[in-house]
Parts: C-alpha cells; sequence; structure tokens
C-alpha cells in the first residue's frame, strides 16, 4: 500500500463519495508539502476553506486550495514549484498532471470572484481525471494581513504558513457579502460565517475594508458593513443556501437550525479585532 492509499484509509471513507473527497483532501495535503519543499511559503500563504478544514478542523469539505502573495512580487508564480509538487507526489505512490486553467474556459459561477491576475491550476491524477484540486494564487493581493506557521505531519513532517484567522475571517465576509454567483448563492460561506462566530473568532475589520476597497472600489464603514451584512442575511433564500453546502458537510443536522433569522442572530454576535 502507497503512502497516498494509507492516508486515504486513515480518514475512514465510507462510500464512493466519501472516498473521492478523502482523496482530494489527500491531494491538498501533499500538494502543500511540495510547496513546502520547494520554498512557496517563503512568499506566500494558505487561506480559505481548505485551510480552514485541514489546520482548524472546519467539518466541511472543501475543494480549492486558495494562495495569497505576502509581499507583491511578480517573479512569484506557482508554475515555479511543480516540480516540487509533482516529486511530492511520486514520494507518496502517485503520478500526477498540473494544467492551467485559463479565466476564458471558467463557468460565470467559476470566475465570478476571481481577479484577472490570479494564477489558476488543476492538479489531476494521471489515470483518474476526474480526482483533482484547484490551485489559485492571488499575485496582486491586498495587504495588511498577518501569518502564522501551522504543522501539517502527513505526508511528511511540514511548517506551512496560513492567513492568520481574523484575516481569514475577514475574506470570508467580503465573499459572504460581495460573491456574485447571479441565481446562485454560496452556502460553504454562509458555513464558514457560522463557524467563525461560534469559535469567537475577532474579526480585522481593517483589513476587510481594505479587501473591498482594492476589489470593489468602495470604502465601508463598520456601520455600511452591518447595514449591507443583515440584508443579505435577511433576504436570501436559506433554502438555496443550504442546497448549495450540504454536500460538502459532514453532519446535516448542522444546518437543520438554518434560517434568515438565525443568521441575523449570529451577525450580532461578531467580535471585532480591537
Amino acid at each position: 500500500m502507497t503512502i497516498f492509499d494509507e492516508m486515504v484509509e486513515a480518514l475512514h471513507p465510507h462510500n464512493k463519495n466519501e472516498k473521492e473527497s478523502a482523496q482530494q483532501e489527500v491531494m491538498q495535503q501533499i500538494a502543500l508539502y511540495g510547496l513546502y519543499r520547494g520554498g512557496f511559503f517563503d512568499h506566500a500563504a494558505f487561506y480559505g476553506g481548505t485551510c480552514l478544514r485541514i489546520f482548524h478542523n472546519l467539518q466541511r469539505y472543501s475543494e480549492d486550495m486558495d494562495f495569497t502573495q505576502t509581499e507583491k512580487d511578480p517573479n512569484i508564480h506557482l508554475e515555479n514549484y511543480f516540480p516540487q509538487i509533482i516529486e511530492a507526489f511520486k514520494l507518496t505512490g502517485r503520478e500526477v498532471t498540473i494544467k492551467k486553467k485559463e479565466k476564458k474556459t471558467f463557468g460565470k459561477v467559476e470566475s465570478a470572484f476571481l481577479k484577472d491576475n490570479t494564477d489558476v491550476y488543476d492538479i489531476a491524477f494521471q489515470t483518474e481525471k476526474t480526482i483533482k484540486v484547484k490551485i489559485e494564487l492571488d499575485t496582486d493581493p491586498p495587504l495588511g494581513f498577518e501569518t502564522e506557521q501551522k504543522t501539517l505531519l502527513k505526508p511528511f513532517s511540514t511548517m506551512i504558513r496560513c492567513v492568520a484567522l481574523s484575516d481569514l475571517y475577514a475574506g470570508k465576509m467580503h465573499a459572504l457579502l460581495y460573491r456574485n454567483w447571479k441565481t446562485r448563492v454560496k452556502g460553504r460561506d454562509w458555513f464558514d460565517f457560522q463557524w467563525y462566530v461560534a469559535n469567537r473568532v475577532p474579526l480585522n475589520f481593517e483589513h476587510l475594508q481594505k479587501r473591498v476597497a482594492e476589489f470593489n472600489g468602495i470604502e465601508l464603514s463598520k456601520e455600511d458593513f452591518l447595514e449591507a451584512l443583515h440584508e443579505r442575511l435577511a433576504t436570501t433564500d436559506i433554502e438555496s443556501v443550504k442546497q448549495d453546502v450540504v454536500r460538502f458537510i459532514f453532519n446535516q443536522r448542522d444546518i437543520e437550525i438554518w434560517s434568515n433569522d438565525y443568521f441575523l442572530k449570529l451577525a450580532d454576535m461578531i467580535v471585532f479585532k480591537e
């Protein structure tokens, strides 16, 4: 049995869907190891739902891996680290291919919150191309965030530089408010919002302001933010929110309580970083 297979089995998948999700999560961890070996985290940090899943025990699956430069540098690109990622997979017993995704080939949903200056690639098995993970690097990010080192023990001991929780929270609230999916809603944003409130994570509002200014060209006051958030939480079709997230969560009971009123109460529980 390969290291890859051992890591999948350690996640105890019970059916085909769970096994595919487990394979994706293992792929994510191996990709992190490859990036670490190549020195990627000297220049970049890990953020997003997959970061929460792997390092903070968020109880949902996440498909994409999001990275941000820690200082704007035109010479830092994901392609520079492909050999180390490919070698990391070889060490665990798998062969992969890495292909660039052109923005013009994205669907409307996929590209709705993606800047033009973001590098995006798919990592896929050579023999099972449907099992893949998407990796993104923001090469022109809003700065002003803090990072922390987190430990990953498999496939091999690794230190991964991650965006700090308060700043991850800011990125999530930006997405919840401004992600434009036309007729769809990303329920995973709502699930993560619930997680941040439940864990009493303080929201770095200054970083949220920087993200909104850079992405949306808007000066956002705390009062404007709370008003816009209440409007979004009160008017969104909660059944659509549930339908989007249901296939990503481990326990369906986690969303039984969900209603617009429930999320409005969560909004009143937000703690701001001082």
